[in-house]
């Protein structure tokens, strides 16, 4: 069996665990299935009430791995689309997922780790957590545009076109996550989060689950999460001059020199 992602049941509350820390969780093509795999599990177990979506090592998740991308020869807007579709069905299952969902969040938590986060009922963030969809810097664009809906439309209207990070204090006054704790106090933060919810009946949880859901839905989540799928397939395949030459530098150097070679380019704007 995979062990990128664990499975763990702890009484009511199920914990869903990434884990590929040496390469900062990214999220591969294996990730993203026993990902949704697990997510379904525990939607279907009338025994969890609660379940925590965390990671080891010490970042959550880096986002996607670009790696997958670039081995696979994913190119074109025809090419993307499925891909993209299989990426935010995940995240949006955690969304659906008809129990109160909480992410654990240390270090890194970028791109379409960020969107799982967001699709999280709530967050509870180490102090080190470091929130953002940097996309745009590889010439690409949010899988599962959830932000406008977390954030508002200015700061995300900021962070979509800089791809900028923010740390887990501003991600606390913008409402991004529900609490902050010191890194070795954030497994027990978040399961005493759980605890408080679990003596609720389930039936009740999932109610109110459904109403919160449907109330953010009413305002247009689902068909601004739908309707951006077929927009960033065409931002993912429009082969610009800079996507073009990242890829070839990852081809020829490595991924890791195609990160500096971007980071140059944004360093010396922002200096």
């Amino acid at each position: 069996m995979s062990d990128v992602v664990l499975y763990e049941i702890d009484g009511p509350v199920a914990t869903i665990t990434l884990n590929r820390p040496d390469k900062l969780n990214a999220l591969n093509t294996e990730t993203v299935f026993e990902l949704d795999k697990r997510v379904a599990q525990a939607a279907e177990d009338d025994n969890v009430k609660v379940v925590l979506i965390a990671a080891n090592g010490r970042s959550f998740s880096a986002g996607f791995d670009i790696n997958d991308e670039i081995e696979d020869g994913t190119e074109t807007p025809l090419e993307w689309l499925p891909v993209l579709r299989r990426d935010s069905a995940v995240t949006m299952r955690i969304w659906s997922l008809p129990k109160p969902t909480i992410a654990v969040v240390q270090g890194y938590c970028l791109a379409g780790a960020c969107e799982i986060a967001m699709a999280c009922d709530m967050v509870v963030a180490a102090d080190n957590a470091q929130f953002g969809e940097p996309e745009i810097q590889y010439g690409s664009g949010p899988v599962t545009l959830l932000m406008p809906f977390i954030l508002g439309q200015k700061k995300t209207n900021e962070l979509l076109f800089t791809g900028d990070k923010i740390g887990a204090e501003e991600a606390l006054r913008l409402g991004l996550v529900n609490k902050v704790v010191p890194l070795e106090g954030l497994e027990t933060a978040a399961r005493e989060l759980a605890r408080r919810i679990a003596p609720t009946p389930l039936p009740i949880l999932q109610l109110t689950k459904q109403a919160l859901n449907r109330a953010y839905e009413a305002k247009g989540l689902r068909t601004a999460v739908n309707a951006n799928i077929d927009i960033s397939a065409i931002i993912n395949g429009a082969n610009t001059p800079e996507q073009q030459e990242f890829d070839k530098v990852a081809a020829e150097k490595g991924l890791k020199a195609a990160l500096a070679w971007r980071d140059e380019r944004y360093g010396a704007v922002k200096a």
